[in-house]
Formats: C-alpha cells, sequence, structure tokens
C-alpha cells in the first residue's frame, strides 16, 4: 500500500491530500529515509512524522485496504512522541 494512503488509513493523518503533501516536503521517513508518497509500506518499516511540535515515531504492524476507526489503532504502535 502507498505510503500516504497507509497514513489515512491508520488515521495518522487525517487526509490523504495532507499526507501527500507532507510526504512532499520531506517530513515523513521510513527507515531513517525520506519517503516518498509512493513509497510501498511494509509491516515493521518505522514511520517518523514530523508536524507540528514533536516528531511521532510508529512501527506498522498491519497493512489493509480498509479500517474501521476502532481497528485504525491496531495498524501501527507508537514507538516515541
Amino acid at each position: 500500500m502507498r505510503l500516504d494512503k497507509y497514513l489515512k488509513v491508520s488515521r495518522i493523518i487525517k487526509r490523504r491530500t495532507v499526507a501527500n503533501e507532507a510526504c512532499d516536503a520531506g517530513r515523513v521517513t521510513v527507515n531513517g529515509k525520506v519517503a516518498r508518497a509512493s513509497y510501498d509500506v511494509k509491516v515493521g518499516d518505522l514511520l517518523t512524522i514530523s508536524l507540528g511540535q514533536r516528531p511521532i515515531t510508529a512501527r506498522v504492524t498491519v497493512v489493509t485496504e480498509h479500517a474501521l476507526k476502532e481497528d485504525a489503532k491496531t495498524m501501527y504502535e507508537i514507538v516515541e512522541g
């Protein structure tokens, strides 16, 4: 799944366009490297999102095309932030 879509489906970022813009601005890194919105997210990837005051670091636990609001938080685990 594309990185921008994953960020939206997991509800880390509320809108896909915002997720896409964050990727284009270099505010999203995957495993320590700046990632484009088209990056293919895999289980175990370490995402760092720098929006607002402090960065959020999350590990991908599940990749699924659709998730209910209750299930979205199970798609990742917060490592720091």
